[in-house]
C-alpha cells in the first residue's frame, strides 16, 4: 500500500493498493516482485479499511494496482467496501481478464489501461500466447462502459519500433480512443539487462510524436512515467 499518491489517479489524491499476481512476463515490468501470486497476504484488509476510514475526506480515491488486480476474486467486494466510504475508485489494468474486468467496471470511476503493442504482436511483449485477444476484449469493454479512462503504452525501441507505434496509434484512433499516453521505458525495478542498457536517445522521433498527437483529442508523451 502507498498511503498517498498524486500520480496514480489524475487530479486526485489517492491511496494505492497493490494486488499480487500477474500471469504475463513483460520484460519492462517495474514490479516483477508482484508477478507471483503467492498464498500469504502481507497486509491485513481490516487494517487497510481502518486506515481508509480515518482518511475519509482527506483522500479522494483508492486505486487498485498490481500486479494485475483483476486476478483477485475478492476485488469486486473490496471495491464495494471502499466505495461505501465515499472514495472514488481507480483501477490500473493490464487487460488480461475481460470477464472479470467487465464485472468490476460499474464500480470504477477511472481506469488506466495498458495497451502494450499492436494486438497481433502482444506475445512479443507478454510472453503469453493469445494475450492480444484478451487485451482487445478489455479495451472494447472499457470503451463501451463510458468509464473515464487513460490508455497508455510503454515505449522501448527494442520492443516497439516506430513503425509499430504508428500502426498501433492508427488502430486506436480508428476505435475512437480519445485519451492516449506514451510513457517512456524506465529502468526502475526492471530486471532485463538488455532493455536497461539500451539508449532511448532520439526515440520516439519528434516527427512521429507530432503525427500521432494529431490523431487524438488528448495525447501525452510521459517521459518520467
Amino acid at each position: 500500500m502507498t498511503p498517498f499518491s498524486t500520480s496514480d489517479y489524475p487530479g486526485q489524491m489517492a491511496t494505492v493498493l497493490f494486488v499480487q499476481g500477474c500471469p504475463w512476463r513483460c520484460g519492462y515490468c517495474h514490479n516483477p516482485h508482484l508477478q507471483e501470486r503467492g498464498t500469504s497476504n502481507p497486509l491485513d484488509w481490516d487494517n487497510i479499511m481502518t486506515f481508509l476510514q480515518k482518511r475519509a475526506g482527506l483522500i479522494d480515491a483508492v486505486v487498485f494496482s498490481g500486479g494485475e488486480p483483476t486476478i483477485d476474486p475478492a476485488l469486486e467486494e473490496a471495491m464495494q467496501q471502499v466505495k461505501a466510504l465515499g472514495y472514488k475508485i481507480g483501477l490500473h489494468c493490464a487487460g488480461i481478464y475481460p470477464r472479470r474486468l467487465k464485472e468490476v467496471l460499474p464500480l470504477v470511476d477511472w481506469i488506466g489501461l495498458d495497451i502494450k503493442a499492436t494486438f497481433n504482436k502482444y506475445a512479443h511483449i507478454t510472453q503469453f500466447a493469445g494475450s492480444g485477444d484478451q487485451a482487445l476484449a478489455c479495451l472494447q469493454a472499457v470503451l463501451a462502459s463510458g468509464v473515464d479512462y487513460e490508455l497508455r503504452t510503454t515505449l522501448h525501441p527494442l520492443l516497439l519500433p516506430e513503425e509499430d507505434l504508428l500502426e498501433l496509434a492508427n488502430s486506436l484512433a480508428n476505435m475512437n480512443v480519445n485519451n492516449y499516453v506514451w510513457q517512456l521505458f524506465r529502468d526502475q525495478g526492471c530486471n532485463d539487462v538488455v532493455l536497461n542498457s539500451t539508449t532511448l536517445a532520439g526515440y520516439p522521433s519528434e516527427a512521429l510524436v507530432e503525427q500521432v498527437s494529431a490523431m487524438f483529442t488528448r495525447f501525452t508523451l510521459r517521459k518520467n512515467a
